[in-house]
């Protein structure tokens, strides 16, 4: 018989190898979402880092370090196998996040940027749509380790600029209505597409905007990334399960 020890003398459940550092919001996180543990066909666990608001991850998340590194190690010890962000601002505290644990973390759905590019012709870009265009600078790519060559091959369309999601979103509210979300998502990323012909994929920045990217999948007929792509890529690598094929 098998002997099975617990790697870990502080984790008292089991299965869940995705750890996901959640921002604390009010807005409702529909199916899709990565703060909606149905968007993963495995299961997830969560941790809120109480004074990382989304105001507060435009403008100073460094400030929030400390509890970042926390929730981390906590996740750690709770025994997930990997750790994740749920804002692609969440960049910014990379390294340093990753440097505090022992196992994998992706703090940033912008880890994409890299590969993605290297997918296209060296004369195409990447379309990006994110939260906040105003608010993303250097510091979050520079987090991340993209090189200026590569920040060159981005177009950038923010959606601090889109009514509905500004007002529910950005302003944290009660409610919303995800089909006009949609309209917004579609909308914006065909304009890019429009102005910038050469862009051969999207990156959805937000974590929050994943259920929108099938619509922008179909009205652009272009690849789309987003956190859900990243978190399921990093899963496949921790969660190695045995399979037999018959002939």
């Amino acid at each position: 018989m098998a002997i099975f020890r617990s790697p870990n003398p502080n984790q008292v459940s089991y299965g869940e190898a995705i750890g996901i550092i959640l921002l604390k919001t009010q807005t409702p996180a529909i199916p899709g979402d990565v703060a909606n543990a149905t968007s993963f066909s495995y299961p997830v666990r969560y941790i809120v880092v109480e004074d990382a608001s989304i105001r507060l991850i435009f403008t100073d998340p460094r400030s929030v370090l400390n509890q970042f590194i926390g929730a981390a190690k906590t996740l750690e010890s709770e025994g997930v196998m990997a750790i994740t962000g749920d804002c692609g601002f969440m960049a910014a505290l990379q390294r340093e996040v990753a440097d505090s644990v022992n196992v994998p973390v992706f703090m940033s759905s912008l880890l994409q940027i890299p590969i993605v590019l290297k997918m296209l012709r060296r004369k195409q870009k990447l379309g990006m749509i994110t939260a906040n265009s105003r608010a993303l600078t250097r510091m979050h790519f520079e987090g991340v380790g993209i090189t200026d060559e590569e920040i060159d091959r981005l177009i950038i369309g923010g959606m601090e600029h889109r009514k509905h999601f500004k007002e529910s979103f950005l302003a944290e509210s009660s409610e919303f209505d995800p089909e006009l979300i949609e309209e917004e998502v579609v909308s914006l990323g065909l304009e890019m597409l429009s102005k910038e012909p050469e862009i051969g994929a999207f990156l959805v920045e937000c974590s929050v905007l994943p259920p929108y990217s099938p619509a922008l999948q179909s009205a652009t007929r272009l690849p789309v990334f987003d956190f859900l792509t990243l978190i399921d890529f990093v899963h496949t690598a921790v969660v190695k399960t045995d399979k037999v094929f018959y002939l």
